[in-house]
């Protein structure tokens, strides 16, 4: 059931990512264009997302469990520190230099196209370097 629910919310992510025009790496580099022809789209959908987010969380803080699971999965971790800034750092330059982040490069391989599978594939080169550094002991 776990499984089913969460392949519903990932195509309704991905279906909201298509139909925003997210998975278009211009519109996003429009938004980062601030100083040229910005394009404010990005930020009404980032905005419009915060709406169902605060909806959910005000509903977890009054549940004891989840539907579908045990135990709700909220980080515990609030601790800023060098690999998160890392981290993130990365990411915006990845996102500026390409207009693209893993949710809408994964929704956009059903195009096919080339950028989005080389991207892909960059992203799931650079997850499998990540676990080969920070492996276990």
């Amino acid at each position: 059931m776990i499984r089913l629910i969460a392949l519903l919310c990932g195509l309704l992510f991905g279906a909201g990512l298509v139909v925003s025009d997210m998975v278009n790496p211009e519109r996003v580099l429009a938004f980062l264009d601030v100083a040229g022809d910005w394009d404010p789209a990005l930020a009404l959908v980032m905005g419009a997302a915060l709406v169902p987010s605060a909806l959910a969380y005000a509903w977890r803080r009054r549940r004891l469990q989840p539907l579908a699971a045990a135990d709700f999965h909220v980080p515990g971790n609030r601790r800023i520190d060098a690999r998160l800034l890392g981290g993130a750092a990365l990411f915006g330059i990845g996102w500026g230099l390409v207009g693209l982040c893993p949710g809408p490069a994964i929704a956009a391989l059903v195009t096919l196209q080339t950028p989005f599978l080389a991207f892909a594939a960059a992203m799931l080169a650079g997850m499998a370097l990540h676990r080969a550094l920070h492996a276990p002991a």
